[in-house]
């Protein structure tokens, strides 16, 4: 009911936004649209400032949000090199546990090296939980010589796996789902997904959505800024603009805010795929995990909600955003194209 509302909320934003009838072409249509985008521009790092799973990102979007100017700076820069400052340390988490891997063989450090594997097939977060701790906890277990066991698997177990890799919304989930569930798969390697890779691939899907939804919105809205700010000034040129002058410049100011238009084509679509993946993830999460084998996932599911949850409130207020920004650009290009009003 809750995803129908936001839904429902979303359309009506969008259906009050379209322009209806002729607009006036004695009046600029667009007053101020960079000042509206700088504030939306806010809005969005301020969400970057708390919920991108990159400390570094949030840490420069809480910084950005402390002057003026600094939001579109980080849009054009400063995101790109924390998210680079990230990448750093996770390649250095991969060389780690790949290290790891390589020299801690199943043979003679089981529990090492198959924590080290788990993490290198999981999330950045599960990479710096091995780094961190897992590692010398492992290590521990394998000088105890702790045996690593594998949990029995039943019929039920492989129908689970059957039915997430035909009917999960999550790509990663129905890859590593069919692995499991493919002609001759062991026993271990179905104990393996409904124990770890379940979890560990849903986490996945989660953190690739929000870093491509996070990537791309940054470099969409670096982009639209320019041309918004382009557009207003060629319209105030047209404003200024007199005798043979003024029709030409009108045209130029016309196709500026055309360019707008057509940049919010990407985004627009962008974000309504993203709605429909963040609408049903949360419907997924919002049913108990089933299966014999499902308890890690149980355990997860109230955190995995509460986030997709978030992205799908992101994506309404995003595809919301950019659709505002549409119409704007659409009406200032249909007052320009309009005959003008004579000049006193």
């Amino acid at each position: 009911m809750r995803t129908r509302g936001l839904l429902t909320a979303l359309a009506l934003a969008v259906s009050s936004m379209v322009v209806a009838g002729p607009v006036p072409a004695t009046a600029a249509v667009v007053r101020g649209v960079s000042a509206e985008q700088a504030k939306t521009d806010q809005d969005f790092v301020r969400w970057l400032s708390t919920s991108d799973y990159r400390a570094q990102v949030r840490d420069a979007a809480r910084a950005a949000l402390g002057s003026d100017g600094s939001v579109a700076a980080f849009l054009a820069s400063g995101f790109r090199v924390a998210a680079g400052r990230y990448e750093q340390i996770r390649v250095g988490h991969v060389d780690f546990a790949t290290r790891m891997v390589i020299t801690h063989p199943a043979a003679k450090s089981p529990w090492v090296h198959a924590a080290g594997r788990r993490a290198l097939q999981g999330t950045d977060a599960e990479l710096a939980t091995f780094a961190r701790t897992e590692y010398a906890a492992a290590l521990k277990r394998d000088k105890k010589k702790v045996t690593l066991t594998r949990d029995r698997v039943r019929q039920g177990d492989r129908d689970a796996v059957v039915r997430l890799r035909d009917g999960d919304p999550g790509t990663q989930v129905r890859a590593w789902a069919g692995h499991a569930a493919a002609v001759g798969a062991s026993d271990a390697e179905v104990a393996e997904f409904l124990t770890h890779c379940w979890a560990s691939s849903a986490g996945l899907d989660l953190q690739w959505h929000r870093q491509r939804s996070a990537d791309d919105e940054v470099r969409w809205r670096a982009q639209v800024r320019v041309l918004v700010a382009e557009a207003e000034t060629a319209e105030k040129a047209a404003q200024r603009a007199t005798g043979s002058q003024r029709e030409q410049a009108r045209a130029d100011a016309a196709r500026a805010w055309a360019a707008v238009g057509a940049q919010t084509v990407e985004p627009r679509a962008a974000w309504a795929a993203a709605l429909q993946v963040a609408q049903r993830q949360t419907e997924t999460w919002s049913r108990s995990a089933a299966g014999p084998r499902s308890r890690i996932v149980e355990e997860a599911a109230p955190g995995m909600h509460k986030q997709w949850s978030a992205q799908l409130n992101n994506a309404v207020a995003q595809a919301a955003s950019w659709q505002a920004l549409h119409d704007q650009a659409a009406a200032a290009e249909l007052a320009l194209k309009a005959p003008a009003a004579p000049t006193a």
